[in-house]
């Protein structure tokens, strides 16, 4: 077989001169590059020369479109940052049209320049080109003006090009030559005078196919689809949108009358102006799996013209940020007031008539009237500071954020924040690969480049592949309830028991639910926003349902916190403020629950509310030879204001009533919130906890408190005035949100307008004290039973020894010993004579009267005292269970003669005696 033989290799080559030549140097080291030539420098030169007048022309067009920008957005109300300006492209698009109105409108009578005008715009779009001149410099001067909502501009382009495109589509149709439609072939001079090449493409295929009387519809619907995408309108809210369309153009009269006209064809079960929520039919609040936070339509999120609060996306170019949508519910409609007769709610003032002049003791009170129950109007709440799509001091702590991830080698970027009114979250997004872990552990790190120790990461946001840092906005807004009683959301929900709690991290407003809590436990440290809280949750019930649908009983020890809520028609007691009351309140609201249980299990129903609507809708009847009236139960809302003193004075009482409420009374409309500034075991007990699933926890002093509330940390690092984690039942992570203010101001004049209404009608068995409860002493405690046992055992033997009575009842020394004690402070035995037996004291006749003293039964004691008390306890009517107050029963205010009604307290009986406006249900 043939070899094959080697090919010599050539020699290398020395390096030509210019080249680069390693040296006997160290290596790598590299030889200077020979002069340039002659030639190469001038062209460098000419380069150079080249992209400095590039540049200068650059500069000198960006001079006039920052010029032409400034006077765009001098009579804007907003100020814009700097660097959120973009003019260039808005510019050019003004250019074309001044360049468009010279050729079209003042050369037209030129040849050559009415040429270039059908060579150019003509040729395209037709006869529309005349107008497009205005239509540019319009958008233009828009784009100039809202520069940061990149997404609504590509949109509105869209929508704008749609619809010159559908009017050049008519004119083609409707601009015919020799009875034909204009062809391109005709030439570019019959194009610009027809519809152009935009208007035959979009009208030839439906012309020659469907012909003209198809074509028009078609062509109709393109334009009206056009203004639906540039308005962001879905087919379904178009009614909606020109609602606030005619809300912006001439004001709220208009949406209010016809409001008020739908209201007025409903008939009421009370009232005739309204129908209660729960007759209305069951809707999509009935979900399997519903939630206490009342959800807001993702169309809610867009104004009429565009939402300028969205979350705001950073321009970063090493992430993608195409894919972040907006969480911002932005709603400004307020709802105008209701006028109320002047003839019909007038009150002569305190300072010119006294209650005695107002009605003498021997002239009869006015009859009472009728009248229906006016909400109050949502324009007594005043609006709260404008929110900010975003400010220097966002900028400032993104720079800080990027820095720190630079600093520490962290492929991650800040992509978008969303700011609300008290704390910005700031989105990072990492790069694949990255751990989470490494933007956690830089928490520390990052406090201190933002210089704030309250900075809270969530990783990763709820529902998005992004982690959160919530820091705190330098400057604050304040969160107004009137603004979140008139958003979208709330108007939507018609439920009696929705409150408005106010705005998250995305600005958005929160508004919940209580009857799907179903109850509430708040806690915070002292001047968190506790009782801001409690007071905007009452505010937003007394302005959204009336005491027929709701009626609420407060319990306040602290005597000051709801004092203002006194005389409300929705009450069903006067505030409580004794502690020992306040327990005996919360055992009448067990046996509330127990009776209306009962009603529940007779009639067949699950739920108060489908048994209301049963009883409305007269399906619900009573047994033959029955004396009751059967009416609608209201809802029973129960607010504790501090726990913590409820807890001290009788611990077991109260959280046995707790628990017991907790875990039955949801079915049956009774709802419970708890409020504390202590939490610690002893007060929120595992119990309480346990039955309370809806937590909102404002700003702690420790991590040990945070858990108690929340099962959690998170609270400690809360600012505090109003800012607080809600936990509603179903949620696994809290949501941060800033509290509803309500001024002192407008909670008088709401409570004022409720109290003009009518007269609240108070169940006198409330706080009314337990016969066997009371009269046992509070030395007793639990050990009455086997006291009991040990004043039989020792009366019926007449032995008085520990020793028996350790064999026989089975106690220890101790106990035995402390029974023995009880019985000699009672003189049932005699005191203790070393080792041998007590004498005792009573005779084996007196036993029953003995063991009854014991018991506290009413009249047994032979104290004076104890026996009158025993009395007025006969004496008081029965309890009927609380139902839907007749509004014929109420007295409405301006015809009460305080005098007689107050009895000189404020909390007497009327000159009805004991009439009970609230025996509705015919109980024997």
């Amino acid at each position: 077989m043939a070899t094959r033989k080697p090919t010599p290799r050539k020699p290398a080559s020395r390096a030509t001169a210019g080249s680069r030549t390693r040296t006997n140097g160290p290596r790598g080291a590299i030889t200077p590059k020979a002069p340039a030539s002659p030639r190469a420098r001038q062209a460098n030169s000419r380069s150079t020369g080249s992209s400095e007048s590039g540049s200068a022309l650059t500069a000198i067009y960006m001079f006039f479109a920052h010029a032409v920008g400034a006077g765009a957005r001098a009579l804007s109300p907003d100020k814009m940052a700097k660097e959120d300006r973009r003019d260039g492209l808005p510019f050019f698009l003004f250019l074309l049209g001044i360049i468009g109105a010279i050729f079209g409108w003042v050369l037209i009578k030129q040849d050559w320049a009415h040429g270039v005008h059908v060579w150019t715009m003509g040729a395209l779009f037709g006869r529309v080109s005349f107008a497009l001149p205005v239509v540019m410099i319009i958008f233009a001067i828009y784009l100039m003006r809202h520069p940061s909502t990149i997404r609504d501009n590509g949109r509105i382009g869209i929508g704008l090009f749609l619809f010159i495109v559908s009017i050049s589509g008519f004119f083609h149709v409707f601009f015919l030559q020799d009875g034909k439609v204009v062809q391109p072939y005709d030439g570019e001079w019959t194009l610009a005078y027809s519809g152009g090449i935009f208007g035959w493409l979009i009208s030839v295929p439906f012309y020659n196919t469907i012909t003209i009387w198809g074509t028009v519809p078609v062509l109709a619907a393109f334009t009206f689809g056009s203004l639906l995408i540039m308005t962001k309108t879905a087919p379904n809210r178009i009614t909606e949108r020109l609602r606030e369309l005619a809300t912006y153009l001439f004001g709220e009269s208009k949406r209010r009358e016809a409001v008020e006209v739908v209201e007025d064809e409903i008939p009421d079960a009370f009232d005739g102006t309204k129908v209660p929520w729960w007759r209305r039919g069951k809707g999509a609040e009935d979900s399997a799996f519903d939630s206490a936070i009342v959800p807001a339509d993702d169309d809610a999120l867009d104004g009429l013209f565009g939402d300028a609060l969205q979350s705001t996306q950073l321009d970063i170019p090493s992430v993608d940020t195409a894919n972040q949508n907006s969480t911002a519910v932005v709603d400004t409609t307020a709802t105008a007031p209701i006028t109320i007769p002047a003839a019909e709610f007038v009150a002569p003032p305190a300072a010119q008539v006294s209650p005695a002049a107002a009605a003498p003791a021997s002239t009869p009170a006015a009859p009472r009237v009728n009248r229906p129950y006016v909400l109050p109007p949502l324009a007594i709440l005043a609006p709260g500071t404008p929110p900010k799509a975003k400010s220097a001091a966002n900028d400032q702590v993104v720079t800080s954020i990027t820095s720190v991830f630079k600093e520490f080698g962290v492929e991650a970027a800040v992509v978008g924040f969303s700011r609300g009114p008290t704390v910005t979250r700031y989105e990072v997004e990492l790069a694949p690969g990255v751990k989470v872990e490494a933007v956690t552990r830089l928490a520390s790190n990052i406090s201190y480049a933002v210089a704030s120790n309250e900075v809270r990461i969530l990783a990763p946001i709820p529902g998005k592949s992004l982690i959160g840092i919530e820091i705190p906005n330098t400057d604050r807004e304040t969160v107004s309830l009137g603004d979140v009683l008139r958003s979208d959301v709330a108007a939507k929900s018609a439920h009696p028991l929705t409150i408005g709690i106010g705005k998250d991290v995305e600005g958005g407003y929160v508004i919940a639910n209580l009857a799907k809590m179903p109850h509430l436990l708040v806690a915070g440290a002292t001047g968190a926003g506790k009782s801001s809280f409690v007071n905007s949750m009452i505010t937003s019930i007394l302005m959204r349902a009336k005491p027929a649908e709701v009626r609420m009983v407060l319990i306040d020890p602290k005597r000051v916190e709801l004092a203002a809520y006194q005389g409300v028609p929705h009450l069903i007691t006067p505030i409580i403020t004794n502690a020992k009351k306040a327990a005996e309140a919360l055992q009448w609201v067990v046996k509330e629950m127990d009776m209306r249980y009962d009603d529940l299990a007779s009639f067949g129903f699950k739920h108060i509310d489908d048994f209301n609507r049963a009883v409305v809708a007269g399906e619900v009847k009573v047994p033959e030879g029955s004396q009751r009236k059967l009416q609608p139960y209201p809802y029973l809302l129960v607010v504790v204001d501090e726990l913590a003193d409820l807890m001290i004075v009788a611990p077991r009482d109260v959280e046995d009533s707790i628990v017991r409420i907790t875990q039955l009374a949801r079915a049956s409309g009774i709802h419970l919130v708890l409020a504390t500034q202590r939490p610690s075991v002893d007060v929120v007990t595992g119990l309480i906890k346990a039955n309370v699933p809806s937590r909102l926890a404002f700003s702690v002093t420790s991590v040990t408190d945070s858990r108690v509330i929340l099962d959690q940390p998170g609270a400690e690092k809360l600012i505090g005035q109003g800012d607080a984690l809600f936990s509603p039942m179903g949620t696994n992570k809290p949501m941060r949100v800033q509290g509803a203010w309500l001024a002192e101001a407008e909670l008088q004049r709401i409570v004022d307008h409720v109290k003009q209404q009518m007269e609240p009608e108070y169940r006198q068995d409330v706080d009314a004290p337990v016969a066997a409860k009371n009269m046992v002493d509070a030395d007793i405690g639990d050990d009455l039973d086997v006291l009991l046992q040990a004043a039989e055992l020792i009366i019926s033997s007449q032995f008085g020894s520990t020793s028996m009575l350790q064999r026989k009842l089975r106690v220890g020394f101790a106990k035995a010993g402390r029974l023995m004690d009880l019985l000699e402070s009672r003189n049932i035995v005699g005191p203790s004579e070393g080792s041998k037996a007590r004498d005792v004291m009573v005779k084996p006749e007196d036993l029953p009267m003995v063991l009854a003293q014991l018991r506290g039964e009413p009249g047994a004691s032979a104290s004076p005292a104890v026996a009158a008390a025993a009395a007025v306890i006969d004496a008081e009517p029965a309890a009927s269970n609380l139902a839907a107050g007749d509004f014929e029963d109420f007295i409405p205010r301006e015809n009460v003669d305080r005098s007689i009604i107050t009895g000189g307290n404020g909390f007497g009986d009327d000159e009805d005696g004991d009439e009970d406006a609230w025996k509705l249900t015919g109980r024997q």
